[in-house]
């Protein structure tokens, strides 16, 4: 079953299983799909729409961002789900970039796109709630216009699908172009991993602007037939009252997730026994969440990947996240994964080197930027920019991003491991490591520290607590204690804003 017609064949299989609950209302099988055919009836004949024109969406999780992807790929459009925590400037050069034709903008988001309306000559902005503003269109008043005009062309499986625009971190963010069969081929991976199967209920609390809370598990659960619990965005208390009560069986947690949910005061009375696995990733996982999981005999998955491959690449299974805690597992099942050295060479096992990534689900290209493209993609291999090795057993572990790779002395060090050791000083909630260009040494590394309220270490201290557990030349050079660290949309540390900092 190809992308365009998961939702109608399951609404022929099942139409009255529930195939997502949003805010209460469950939407059936049967729903979802004539929900999805009149979206692109809106497309076609509403917005006269054509095949390889992008559809582009400001707003927080809704049931209609998942209308508009099906949609798209129905008639051979591409969906450009844009981050809403971005500044207005920020979604204009990703609207100019894309040359979107259409923008949907939910209704908190309609004010601040009012200014980009004159410099959006060519691209139809629509309010997915009423009233419409002045010159826009309105969606409600479109689906009934529209109502029985669905078509659907042939679709080359290679056409694009999503662009999906990454993080940004240094300079302007490039947009990643996804396949048909990139999100088909993720969805068999997602499968595997979670043993996904037409009984699963996936709560999703992730942002699907981005690749983890779109694909990981949601898009894949429509090609298993299960249901999704979507949530606008993330709530502690929503989040444990939908695995209280609603008994998911599968979920995304990340790092950042954990403090706000243990201190909610409903963390220690919440049921966590419906959930067969919790999936992670984006970051280093501290021990601390691995084994509050496995203490509950739930595995905790891990996953490794970036919007470049769509994203599932190398991850945990159920039946081996417990002996491979720490890790990230194995490559998935329609992938294959190298580890190269800065000659290009194969590494050796336990020798750390670039993260290789080949499948059907990379990237096709990055759009309108060749040169990215062509230092991303070599030879059907996507150069992921992260450093990690394999073990002996087959199995990979991730150490740090290439680029944020410390060279001091001639000696390299990864962030990531300080980062790791100091997380269990009992006085610092929060620790990122950068480096910062030095004369003698090439570069020394910098701490920036969130310190437990109440509690704030000395440097000195840190340092004697750190002699006997990392090497001296691993050690911090300077420390900056700071009240919170600078994180993207995915609340991922920016760490070249903290290279601003450290000079």
């Amino acid at each position: 079953m190809t992308v365009a017609n998961w939702v109608e064949k399951w609404a022929l299989i099942c139409p009255d299983k529930t195939a997502v609950n949003y805010e209460g209302e469950d939407i059936s099988y049967s729903v979802f799909s004539a929900r999805i055919k009149n979206t692109a009836a809106v497309l076609e004949h509403s917005l006269g729409l054509k095949r390889g024109d992008r559809v582009a969406y400001l707003g927080q999780n809704h049931p209609v961002m998942l209308y508009l992807l099906f949609a798209c790929a129905r008639t051979g459009m591409v969906f450009v789900p844009l981050n809403w925590r971005l500044a207005p400037s920020e979604h204009l050069h990703m609207l100019t970039d894309c040359a979107a034709a259409a923008l949907f903008i939910d209704a908190p988001y309609q004010a601040q796109c009012e200014p980009l309306q004159e410099k959006l000559a060519n691209c139809q902005l629509v309010a997915m709630e009423a009233p419409a503003r002045s010159g826009w269109r309105d969606l409600s008043l479109m689906r009934a216009q529209s109502a029985g005009q669905d078509r659907r062309p042939a679709i080359d499986l290679e056409d694009p699908l999503l662009v999906v625009f990454t993080s940004g971190t240094t300079g302007f963010p490039k947009g990643a172009v996804l396949s048909h069969i990139a999100l088909e081929t993720n969805a068999l991976n997602s499968i595997h991993m979670h043993d996904m199967t037409f009984e699963d209920v996936i709560l999703t609390i992730l942002p699907m602007f981005h690749v983890g809370g779109l694909n990981i598990q949601t898009t894949a659960a429509f090609s298993a037939g299960a249901t999704v619990l979507l949530q606008r965005n993330f709530d502690a208390g929503a989040t444990l009252e939908a695995i209280d009560q609603c008994h998911p069986s599968l979920t995304i947690i990340l790092p950042a997730h954990m403090r706000p949910l243990q201190e909610h005061d409903n963390w220690l009375t919440t049921d966590f026994s419906s959930l067969r696995s919790v999936t992670t990733g984006s970051c280093v996982i501290p021990d601390s969440m691995t084994s509050f999981w496995h203490g509950r005999k739930i595995p905790l998955l891990q996953v490794y990947g970036s919007s470049e491959t769509c994203p599932i690449a190398i991850h945990q299974r159920t039946d081996n996240a417990f002996n491979t805690a720490g890790s990230i597992g194995f490559p998935a099942k329609h992938c294959a994964v190298r580890i190269i050295d800065d000659a290009g060479k194969d590494c050796d096992i336990d020798q750390a080197g670039e993260i290789l990534i080949s499948g059907k689900n990379i990237i096709s290209r990055y759009w309108n930027d060749s040169d990215a493209t062509d230092k991303a993609l070599k030879d059907g291999w996507f150069y992921s920019g992260d450093i990690g090795y394999q073990d002996s057993s087959g199995c990979y572990h991730f150490v740090d991003r290439k680029k944020d790779m410390i060279i001091s002395g001639g000696e390299n060090i990864y962030p990531a491991e300080l980062e790791l050791v100091l997380g269990h000083h009992p006085k610092i909630q929060e620790i990122a490591v950068v480096g910062r260009p030095d004369e003698r040494w090439g570069e020394v590394v910098v701490a920036f520290i969130v310190p437990v309220a109440g509690a704030a270490p000395s440097g000195e201290e840190i340092l004697e607590w750190l002699s006997d557990r990392l090497g001296r030349y691993k050690h911090p050079r300077e420390f900056h204690f700071i009240d919170a660290m600078p994180r993207n949309e995915m609340r991922k540390i920016q760490k070249d804003m903290l290279r601003d900092i450290a000079g």
